[in-house]
């Protein structure tokens, strides 16, 4: 029995438990599509191939499955570059099937080729893997290496190029293998090393666990509470989550904050995992961690043995999958027994009261609505199990520091810096979800005006997402710096555009829910009306412009400004920079962004 290459494709994928194609439909791709829908796997096609490749963001890191992107030839594969740059920065296995022309193409001298480009060189440095299948009977073992990349060490994409003259193979059906027959699909830590976590963790006064978004992407939720349940310690987040887990809220803290900087400073044992340890966190030795840092002990959950002592020293290296090292070590330290630190009520509330003092501060005059109210308004009246995504600038960091449900799952591009990924993320959760739960997006203008077009995408396939967006019509931290910089009197070149951009209409016109709000009195009925429509929604809130294009109060800036570390970096805003420090450049005081 034979079968064709986009049925022997979709074996080798689903042998993957892979369920959903992203992509634009195209020659390339219809027989593959078709089949695949015959199977009962779902196709998910933006409007632009970034967006393929943001929406399959989100859904990965609300199911742990790798993505999987149909990308067409020429203009198609062109178009991903951004996507497939986002996802090597973040950290998602994605495996990007590119098609392109026949191979007889590669070497031939003319001019003016159709849709036509050397494709693998522009991604050099932007995936783990490129394989070229040059002939049919290199199908599987090109597939199993891009799923082996994609899945092994620090995460990332792979690319596989399926040039128009193999497509036309047959193949003998024979049953695809399994995962754990070509790679390796568990990664346990050596027991020597867990048995000297465990002693560490015995035998420390101030323990910390610090936590990324590798933990909760690998949905390893239930087994990190078990965890943070025996180690009864504080909780530091890396600034990539606001999500918690359940039943830690009383102890959990984020690192970019103060309370986090106290807690980070007085630690003498750490416990890192689903971090890279990265600039953000100030690679675990400066800005907070200096107090204590000679003597501070590093336990490291990580898949990439190459990783261990780059970003700083690691005393107990645990080589292995979060998914099979957590499960150690929670069996390791059974009968361990430890009381929470008797400082950690008085965190608590230093954490809660600033929390406070801050929404204390906001303007809550009915119009112009100050930004800060719009997280504080908003989020009161979503579900509690809300998936919480963000983007953009000044609205990104208001609702970092201001949502008022607690998240058990969030994202935002922490690693990349970017904006304008929210919208598809969004889509890519809520596909992952079904109606279990919602997507709730907070976002800028600027941000979401990025793939606007999505809307549409969201409304086909029937995902209701609630995006909020608070809109100044301006890039407003881009606003600020220009003012910063050259003064309350400057032009700012281009940071503004047209106050009559009304997002609510677009997304009625794509048949989405839209809800126009100015007065901050209207903001929470707009959300519930929003919720009870069951489709996508997008609510355009009136911001103030004077309170968005300023830096002053935005939460978390000074934090912000210290995650870039090197000497400089430092953009003089606002103010003058600091003499670089002496020394090996090490110290984060030096700080750069806007």
């Amino acid at each position: 029995m034979t079968q064709t290459m986009y049925d022997h494709i979709l074996d080798l994928l689903q042998a993957e438990g892979v369920d959903t194609l992203f992509g634009i439909p195209d020659p390339s791709f219809f027989g593959m599509f078709i089949e695949a829908e015959r199977r009962g796997m779902r196709i998910v096609s933006p409007h632009h191939e970034q967006a393929a490749a943001l929406t399959a963001d989100g859904y990965f890191r609300m199911t742990g499955k790798p993505a999987v992107l149909c990308m067409n030839k020429g203009p198609g594969v062109a178009n991903v570059m951004a996507g497939a740059n986002f996802m090597m920065k973040e950290n998602v296995p994605a495996v990007f099937i590119m098609a392109n022309r026949q191979r007889f193409y590669e070497q031939k001298v003319r001019r003016g080729k159709m849709q036509y480009m050397s494709q693998p060189p522009l991604f050099e440095n932007t995936v783990k893997y490129t394989g070229v299948i040059e002939y049919p009977q290199q199908t599987d073992e090109i597939f199993h290496e891009a799923f082996r990349q994609a899945l092994s060490g620090v995460p990332g994409p792979t690319y596989i190029e399926l040039p128009l003259g193999v497509m036309q193979a047959k193949f003998e059906k024979k049953p695809a293998l399994a995962p754990d027959r070509y790679r390796l699909v568990h990664q346990r830590a050596d027991a020597q090393s867990i048995a000297e976590a465990k002693a560490l963790l015995e035998g420390a006064k101030s323990p910390v666990l610090l936590l990324g978004q590798g933990g909760f992407v690998s949905r390893a939720h239930d087994v990190l509470t078990e965890l943070a349940g025996k180690l009864n310690c504080p909780i530091l987040l890396s600034n990539a989550v606001e999500a918690i887990l359940p039943g830690m809220e009383a102890r959990t803290f984020n690192y970019s904050s103060p309370v986090g900087a106290e807690i980070a400073g007085q630690s003498d044992v750490v416990l890192a995992i689903g971090t890279e340890l990265g600039e953000a966190l100030n690679y675990g030795r400066g800005h907070s961690w200096k107090p204590g840092n000679e003597t501070r002990k590093w336990i490291y959950i990580e898949r990439d043995a190459d990783a261990m002592g780059v970003n700083r020293p690691i005393d107990v290296p645990l080589v292995g999958d979060l998914r099979d090292v957590v499960p150690q070590l929670n069996k390791a330290l059974e009968g361990v027994s430890r009381e929470l630190p008797a400082k950690l009520p008085e965190w608590t509330k230093q954490r809660d009261d600033a929390k406070q003092a801050l929404m204390d501060a906001i303007p809550t005059t009915s119009m112009p609505i100050h930004p800060g109210q719009v997280p504080i308004v908003a989020t009161k009246v979503v579900p509690e199990d809300s998936i919480l995504i963000r983007d953009g600038g000044g609205a990104s960091m208001w609702a970092s520091a201001l949502v008022q449900f607690t998240p058990r799952d969030s994202m935002w591009s922490s690693n990349w810096g970017a904006i304008g990924n929210g919208l598809p993320m969004a889509m890519g959760a809520q596909l992952a979800v079904g109606d279990k739960r919602r997507a709730v997006l907070l976002t800028g203008d600027s941000a979401f005006l990025f793939h606007i077009s999505e809307i549409e995408t969201a409304v086909r396939k029937k995902l209701p997402i609630i995006c909020i967006v608070s809109v100044d019509h301006a890039w407003g931290l881009e606003a600020a710096s220009y003012k910063a910089n050259f003064g309350e009197n400057t032009s700012t070149p281009e940071a503004r555009w047209s106050n009559e951009v009304r997002l609510d209409k677009t997304a009625e016109s794509f048949g989405a829910h839209g809800e126009y709000v100015e007065r901050l009195e209207d903001l929470a009925p707009a959300v519930e009306r929003a919720l009870a429509s069951g489709k996508p929604a997008v609510i355009h809130v009136e911001v103030d412009q004077m309170a968005s294009s300023t830096f002053e109060g935005v939460p978390g800036f000074t934090e912000f400004r210290a995650w870039f570390g090197e000497e400089g970096d430092f953009l003089g805003v606002p103010g003058v920079a600091p003499e670089a420090p002496s020394g090996s450049g090490s110290a984060t005081e030096n700080s750069s962004g806007y």
